[in-house]
């Protein structure tokens, strides 16, 4: 249809003259209809054929685009992608990192929902989501319905830069005996197994402050009015933030206090190429963040009870 003769249609198709003849033929058989006249060397097409010719560049072209959405589904280039992160995590470092992995391609989708640790596993058991981040689930057994993969590494304590105990390189447990506190709320597995180590040497855990999240607990520190054991990605978060003022400091602890994070995955929802890659690919960010800040960071089994303290 687009050639000067059949010998230059041939040639353009990379093929014989005489296959080409017996292409036209077995088309024209199978649409029992004919689509060209001949008329001595020539072949003229019959107005049938420009309705075919029409029609068929259509079919052509939508093919060509659903074989490149498919390769670029396969390659991780496209698609949506449903993920959740808990408050602190979801504020700076999850997005920072998505937008990192996304940039410069619009035909990836993204929702984005900050959820409580318990809500992210049971979106996850409800199927709801590609993938989250969450603190450690405490009920192992619940996993049923998800899949994990949990990272610890060691806590650290935010006090005031004036305190007493900016001058000591690692901080003990007993340093911090009846020292006013920010923790996590009380039902917090953090908070408890704290408790649970104060006591167990003869020490007072004193809680003045207590939140969902540590970021607001920093502002009472930089405050001077308590000091904090933190978890090791909100010391990476206030580093990416740039929001560590001067009235904070940083210091290890003597006794390694194992904090853990879950990345939580459904079993029975279909996982995308883009899911997989973006999760695989957060779980190796969060190692490395981890690791900048000096936590030790590690993979744990899901034996392994959470939060490990030691």
């Amino acid at each position: 249809m687009t050639s000067a003769s059949l010998s230059d249609a041939a040639k353009k198709l990379g093929r014989t003259q005489p296959a080409v003849s017996a292409a036209i033929k077995t088309l024209e058989d199978q649409l029992g209809l004919q689509l060209f006249d001949r008329q001595g060397r020539k072949l003229v097409p019959v107005p049938e054929a420009h309705y075919l010719l029409t029609e068929t560049d259509a079919i052509l072209s939508q093919l060509a685009r659903v074989r490149q959405t498919m390769r670029s589904l396969v390659d991780g280039q496209s698609g949506n992608l449903s993920i959740a992160a808990m408050p602190g995590p979801v504020s700076v470092l999850f997005p920072r990192f998505i937008a990192s992995q996304i940039e410069g391609n619009a035909r990836i989708n993204v929702s984005i929902l900050a959820r409580s640790s318990h809500q992210i596993a049971e979106l996850a058991r409800a199927q709801s989501i590609d993938f989250g981040f969450a603190d450690a689930p405490e009920n192992i057994e619940a996993q049923n319905l998800y899949d994990a993969e949990f990272i610890s590494a060691d806590c650290f304590l935010a006090i005031p830069s004036n305190h007493r105990l900016a001058e000591k390189d690692a901080i003990s447990l007993s340093d911090l005996s009846d020292e006013p506190m920010g923790s996590l709320q009380a039902n917090h597995a953090h908070q408890q197994e704290l408790r649970a180590m104060f006591t167990a040497r003869d020490l007072t855990f004193r809680t003045t402050v207590e939140s969902q999240t540590f970021l607001p607990i920093l502002q009472f520190v930089s405050a001077g009015q308590c000091c904090s054991i933190l978890d090791p990605l909100t010391v990476a978060h206030v580093n990416a933030a740039g929001s560590m003022t001067d009235h904070v400091q940083v210091r290890p602890l003597v006794e390694k206090i194992r904090y853990r994070y879950a990345i939580v995955a459904p079993l029975y929802r279909p996982v995308s190429v883009l899911a997989t890659k973006m999760r695989a690919a957060w779980r190796d960010e969060v190692l490395r963040l981890l690791d900048d800040v000096g936590s030790q960071p590690r993979l744990d089994l899901p034996s392994e009870k959470s939060p490990a303290l030691t």
